[in-house]
């Protein structure tokens, strides 16, 4: 076998900035039995064709083929995993509508640990085929099913960051819906956080316990209070949704006179492995507050569309020094597809720069210095969610997880128009066109969890 696990052979494309991507062309690539990459040798070094040798012909060599190409798997900081039963629904009510008339009732049925087996398998099978390496997931307020959806994670080797939802505020969250009490609901997630940390020891690729306060108008602040010292005690992650709306930022200013971000300070919640979903009213001293605290923003490109009642101005925040990462907020977004995401994040920044109603002059209609590249978006799912995790995935590099999708452009039925181009132009055709079916090969941490 030689010393290494895995040797690949092939093309890949990773951030080396956050405006440039990196093109390792015709790289190998060592996989140590950790599955961290341990080494990347470029063809023109000596040990090159000495380590070819060596390895070519084992059943521990891959050498990708014409028209195939290495990108990082994708981190998608931002899915409700109960909502997968009712992704693509309901999509045209108001948020506060949608909550109670949709997802609250499909949520709920999450007590029932069948229904739960079914749709949480279903769910991880289908973003690790859509190249979703990483997810961080809100489960629901149950704590079995929460742990059920993290032994899924851990068994089809998903590398996944789950949190039992906590809701125990009676004026926001219906009677069938939420904590028995507040004291119930601290118990119950430190019970699941250390569950899951044993979990983690048990698996390669790591599944992380996540404190997760849905959001500002669920929880009471007894609640808040007690879910921040849990997280400092057992040093785990935060995740809860921050200025998504004209509703939810509204609310906050009422019930704490000051903005989401700041009363979640207050409660210990805002710090370097707390992701925010949304964020799409944050101000620009909340923006300052997250880049001090290293806390990340969840940016949800398609799902903002439906739910957000504004665009994210994603380049100004990173411009102030906030992380930023992409997710697919599953199923306020329709699509399980962090490729739709990129896209989306792309267009939408490129909207917000130009303005979108046509009867206000040009000078006046847009956002200056709002838009995006397709390289910059390509940062946001893999180098950028690595970031806002503090895991080191999304990217290829040595030390990194070898979390990996491998790309084929020359499947018949999702055939990319490649003539003669060079690799910039097919990094970017890949972004642009790719679907589902071009997903040859999905590993993490050095494990192959899917093939085509």
């Amino acid at each position: 076998m030689g010393k290494y696990a895995h040797v690949f052979q092939g093309t890949a494309f990773s951030s080396k900035t956050f405006e440039e991507v990196d093109i390792l062309k015709d790289y190998l690539f060592c996989i140590n039995e950790n599955g961290l990459i341990e080494k990347m040798i470029a063809p023109e070094e000596e040990q090159y064709v000495t380590l070819l040798s060596e390895y070519d012909g084992k059943e521990n060599f891959h050498r990708l083929l014409e028209g195939e190409y290495i990108l990082p798997g994708f981190i998608d900081l931002h899915v409700h995993a109960p909502q997968w039963a009712q992704a693509g629904t309901a999509l045209d009510l108001p948020l506060y509508d949608w909550l109670n008339t949709y997802t609250f009732p499909i949520e709920s049925k999450f007590s029932d640990m069948n229904f739960a087996q079914t749709v949480y398998e279903d769910l991880v099978k289908t973003l690790l085929a859509n190249g979703t390496t990483t997810a961080l997931y809100f489960a629901s307020i149950h704590k079995e099913s929460s742990l059920l959806l993290a032994q899924i994670c851990a068994q089809l080797g998903q590398r996944g960051l789950v949190g039992k939802v906590v809701m125990d505020n009676p004026d926001q969250c219906p009677n069938y819906y939420r904590d028995e009490s507040t004291e119930m609901a601290l118990k119950e997630t430190e019970e699941f956080i250390i569950s899951v940390q044993e979990l983690h020891q048990q698996t390669k690729q790591g599944v992380y316990p996540v404190v997760t306060p849905r959001f500002i108008p669920s929880c009471t602040d007894e609640a808040l209070k007690g879910l921040g010292e849990l997280a400092a005690k057992y040093n785990t992650h935060i995740q809860s949704h921050c200025s998504e709306s004209d509703w939810q930022h509204g609310y906050a200013i009422e019930r704490f006179h000051k903005h989401d971000a700041f009363a979640l300070n207050d409660f210990g919640l805002l710090q370097e492995k707390a992701v925010m979903a949304h964020c799409n009213f944050l101000a620009d001293e909340d923006a300052k507050l997250f880049a001090s605290t290293g806390t990340a923003v969840a940016h949800c490109p398609i799902s903002n569309v439906f739910f957000s009642n504004g665009v994210l101005p994603a380049r100004h925040l990173h411009d102030l020094g906030v992380e930023i990462g992409l997710g697919t907020d599953i199923s306020g977004g329709f699509s399980p597809s962090l490729f739709d995401n990129v896209r989306q994040a792309v267009i939408a920044a490129r909207m917000l720069e130009e303005g979108v109603d046509t009867t206000i002059s040009a000078d006046k209609r847009g956002v200056a210095s709002s838009r995006i590249t397709t390289s910059e978006a390509f940062y946001f799912a893999t180098a950028g969610g690595g970031e806002a995790i503090s895991l080191p995935v999304g990217r290829i590099e040595e030390n990194y997880a070898w979390d990996v999708q491998i790309i084929n452009t020359t499947v018949p039925a999702a055939k990319l128009p490649i003539f003669n181009n060079d690799l910039e132009d097919i990094f970017q055709k890949i972004m642009y066109l790719a679907r589902p079916e071009n997903i040859q090969q999905v590993w993490v941490q050095g494990e192959k969890v899917h093939e085509r």
